[in-house]
């Protein structure tokens, strides 16, 4: 990547994950009008939820074995252009099959992005500056996610939630096709003109084995056990202000707007700390909150309490998000990075696109508080484990180094 311009690219990144979400970010705002609009239960909303989030996850794995093998600038036409055409026939759509299907569609479409950007951006800055390149990166996503409720009550208004899909999928058409242009009259990608990263990736390719792959194992366990939980908890977060805190339905939209909003300054705030502090360090902090806040989401006895809990989950939330994101950059070798992000993403997004549809069945039997509650509760035990096998084998690691030392 020409070093002469690495800002413009970070900024044209940033646009392109803001445009990329705006469309895909409308579902949880718009999903209080949709259930009205087809009578849905809230095991049916949660099947809605997890028909784009599945085949989005779905879409990260082939995606990330493409974009170590081909131009990557393909994949992000996919991942913006192609996600505003399924928009677009989704709002032109009138029955339940067809809203599954282009939620399908869109979410294949989607998955083409986040593999193939997230190399480029690393390759843009100093390895010091990592984090929060992805940080900054990441903040085009929040933007988005925090302008969508607002965009979608607007669009919503004027034409109804099908009007709001199809008037926002022409702009990122648009935007798709001459980001294209861009990256393809500079001929980016990941790795050009940047002999450093060269030598880094294959540092870490003579290090990345046995105990070392076992820890990426465990972190990626951990990363995407917290997105699955966390997305498919806001999956239902309209809809729990709505039914429990007796919010209008645009209300609640809007407020889910809060959550990106701290998400905005948690993920670029939180990629300057983990360079500071250590990704370890960081995210260790991140694994023992994030199940007890999911907890407290669900006890919260008034919405001012709520305020509180979704602060704490937005910034756990996204600090998880540029941490998980630099420690695969920094940890593993250039010419498999889009391929463990994939499956980063994949596992999140699937983990999400399962749990949602089974989180509705609970709401619908035992209650929201009941539901966050067990939740909860299976996610502080999965992150112990991890944790606990983690130290173990930091541990034996220690002892391995401490030997070869008295063997010299």
């Amino acid at each position: 990547m020409k070093k002469r311009k690495p800002y413009f690219f970070i900024l044209l990144f940033v646009a392109a994950h803001f445009v990329h979400h705006l469309l895909t970010s409308l579902l949880a705002p718009l999903l209080p009008l949709i259930r009205d609009d087809f009578n849905f239960s809230y095991a049916q909303a949660g099947t809605v939820v997890s028909a784009f989030s599945i085949s989005y996850g779905i879409g990260q794995l082939p995606a990330g074995w493409v974009a170590d093998r081909i131009s990557p600038k393909y994949l992000l036409l996919l991942g913006i252009s192609g996600v505003a055409v399924a928009g677009a026939l989704l709002g032109l759509n009138a029955s339940y099959i067809g809203l599954i299907i282009f939620l399908i569609l869109m979410g294949i479409a989607g998955g083409g992005y986040h593999p193939a950007a997230a190399p480029l951006i690393s390759a843009s800055v100093p390895t010091a500056q990592r984090g929060r390149a992805i940080g900054f990166h990441i903040l085009g996503g929040s933007i988005s996610h925090f302008l969508a409720p607002v965009t979608a009550v607007f669009l919503a208004g004027l034409a109804g939630w099908r009007g709001s899909y199809i008037i926002t999928a022409v702009p990122v058409f648009i935007f798709g096709i001459l980001l294209f242009a861009i990256l393809r009259r500079n001929d980016i990608r990941a790795g050009k003109n940047d002999p450093e990263a060269d030598l880094k990736a294959k540092a870490v390719e003579s290090e990345v084995h046995g105990a070392r792959y076992s820890k990426i194992i465990l972190f990626l366990i951990m990363t995407a056990s917290i997105s699955a939980v966390v997305g498919s908890t806001m999956a239902f977060f309209p809809l729990y202000l709505v039914d429990k805190f007796g919010f209008h339905q645009r209300t609640a939209a809007l407020f889910l707007s809060f959550f990106y909003l701290v998400g905005m300054i948690s993920a670029p705030v939180g990629g300057s700390i983990a360079d500071r502090f250590g990704l370890k360090t960081v995210f260790f902090f991140i694994a023992v909150l994030s199940g007890p806040s999911i907890i407290l989401f669900g006890v919260s006895p008034s919405w001012l309490f709520l305020v509180f809990t979704i602060t704490g989950l937005a910034i756990l939330s996204f600090f998880r998000m540029t941490v998980s994101e630099t420690f695969f950059i920094t940890n593993v070798p250039l010419k498999k990075r889009s391929t463990i992000l994939g499956i980063y993403f994949f596992a999140g997004m699937e983990g999400n696109g399962i749990i949602t549809p089974f989180l509705g069945r609970a709401i619908d039997t035992w209650g929201f508080s009941r539901s966050f509650l067990v939740l909860g509760i299976i996610l502080s035990a999965v992150l112990l484990i991890c944790l606990i096998i983690s130290f173990l084998l930091s541990k034996g690691e220690t002892e391995v180094q401490k030997i070869k030392m008295e063997k010299a």
